[in-house]
């Protein structure tokens, strides 16, 4: 009985364990990513006659940055200690609204680096968490450090932080987000989040208001 446990655990964890480590989850994703984007024409060309190319793209690039970053993860680190006073239904609404935002400022990252040779120079592994460290050299020969930070969750490696050049993206929101909870409050936050993706759809829609 007890080789037949032992048996059953070792096969368990190799069912349970990640087809892809944390370096080859990051490389293919943002392969995959640095693909779809040699084929989007830049925002400043309306007169383009291939938008809703780029838009459908722009909608895979999202898709695979919701594979690759744990978005849930990242909000409940961003609110810290505020996200155990949210509801379920509060916490939702943030997680949706803060995905958008970081969606769009992924994106804009990408269009940034888009053609930058783009090396990766390290992965390092504890347990259920790791980091993937990379490497951006600009045409200028400047260097861009790009960690990402990654947790173990349902069977796939996901990236919970983004640290740029030593920055982490967490503890940057997470500032500014406590700050504007203790000088006003969850709900003037909640509202510039709201304002915030109102105005970002307006304007991916070319300017037109519902």
């Amino acid at each position: 009985m007890g080789k037949a446990v032992a048996a059953w655990i070792m096969l368990a964890g190799v069912v349970a364990a990640p087809t892809m480590g944390p370096r080859e989850t990051v490389e293919t994703a943002v392969v995959r990513v640095m693909n779809l984007t040699q084929d989007i024409e830049p925002a400043a060309k309306p007169e383009s006659a291939t938008p809703k190319q780029s838009t459908d793209k722009r909608t895979e690039i999202r898709k695979i940055a919701r594979e690759l970053f744990d978005f849930e993860e990242v909000t409940r680190r961003t609110l810290s200690r505020h996200w155990a006073a949210r509801t379920p239904e509060e916490r939702t609404e943030f997680v949706a609204l803060f995905t958008e935002l970081l969606e769009r400022s992924y994106i804009s990252r990408v269009d940034a680096y888009a053609g930058e040779n783009i090396t990766y120079v390290g992965e390092a592994i504890d347990a259920n968490y790791a980091t993937v460290r990379s490497k951006i050299i600009t045409d200028r020969r400047s260097e861009i450090t790009l960690d990402y930070r990654m947790h173990l969750r349902d069977g796939r490696w996901r990236v919970y932080d983004l640290q740029i050049d030593g920055v982490s993206f967490v503890s940057t929101y997470r500032s500014q987000f406590d700050r504007i909870i203790l000088a006003e409050s969850y709900s003037a936050l909640l509202e510039r989040m709201r304002k915030k993706s109102f105005e970002a759809n307006v304007a991916e829609r070319g300017g037109k208001k519902l």
